[in-house]
């Protein structure tokens, strides 16, 4: 049994603590500032064992050395092995579908989704999905590295998952990602109603995620662009005939790259 918690850091990202209730255990996901995880710490009266990191970017991995450094160096870090990334303790190859930290209360499945780099990973602990920046709410992370039909490919991956699978990304990205979805979607009833939601959240102050694999499914562009409508508003948006979901998906993320 795992409880999950946002630490918010910089503008925009989320640092989730995951705390195993049997093991007594408190992970910490992409921390990429050590400042906002020592000082959530440091209130709440929380010894951190380990941390994990879905890819190689500075706001994902910044933090690891000064944890560690706080912690005697004594924290487990798992991460990517092909990324590049410092501080990593224990490395995750290609081959590797799961692992068990220690202080967790069950195995992390791992998975390997090429795209917004090349070798993000993410964990699945229980019903909870870590998936950095690949999976956002009614989005999906820029290709900095990997190709429109690796994303697309890595994007399918996670949609096969169980539709009450609680979705932990890494920004709080959902009010942009909603206006660009209500473009390119603009009759879609379960959109339209969830962008009211998540509009009076975000005016409380409260974060718009978890979201789940059903609610994304329902909503994030990126997950239908086999719709009709999507189509027809690339067609026209593009001023060519979109006709496959292939080339339905490059042109979203087009889109919305200049959106």
């Amino acid at each position: 049994m795992h409880t999950v918690t946002p630490i918010p850091a910089f503008n925009d990202n989320y640092i989730w603590l995951i705390h195993a209730k049997e093991s007594r255990g408190y992970y910490v996901v992409d921390p990429g500032d050590a400042c906002a995880v020592l000082d959530y710490l440091q209130r709440h009266q929380i010894v951190l064992d380990g941390i994990l990191i879905t890819h190689h970017h500075s706001d994902h991995t910044g933090g690891i050395a000064e944890l560690q450094a706080q912690h005697d160096h004594k924290l487990t870090v798992y991460g990517p092995d092909n990324e590049n990334i410092k501080g990593i303790n224990h490395p995750i190859s290609g081959q590797t579908r799961a692992v068990k930290p220690e202080k967790l209360d069950s195995e992390a499945k791992i998975f390997h989704l090429p795209g917004h780099t090349l070798g993000h990973i993410a964990y699945l602990i229980d019903n909870h999905l870590f998936c950095g920046d690949t999976l956002f709410s009614a989005g999906c992370g820029r290709l900095f590295e990997g190709t429109p039909a690796q994303m697309r490919q890595s994007l399918l991956t996670l949609a096969q998952l169980d539709d009450d699978t609680l979705v932990y990304p890494a920004h709080e990205y959902t009010q942009a990602n909603l206006a660009f979805a209500l473009t390119v979607e603009d009759d879609n009833e379960a959109l339209i109603a969830h962008a009211n939601m998540v509009k009076q959240l975000r005016e409380r102050n409260e974060p718009s995620l978890p979201t789940s694999i059903a609610v994304e499914k329902q909503i994030n562009p990126f997950l239908r662009p086999e719709q009709p409508s999507i189509k027809q508003n690339l067609s026209r948006h593009f001023a060519q005939d979109v006709t496959d979901n292939d080339t339905s998906f490059t042109l979203l993320r087009q889109w919305k790259d200049n959106f």
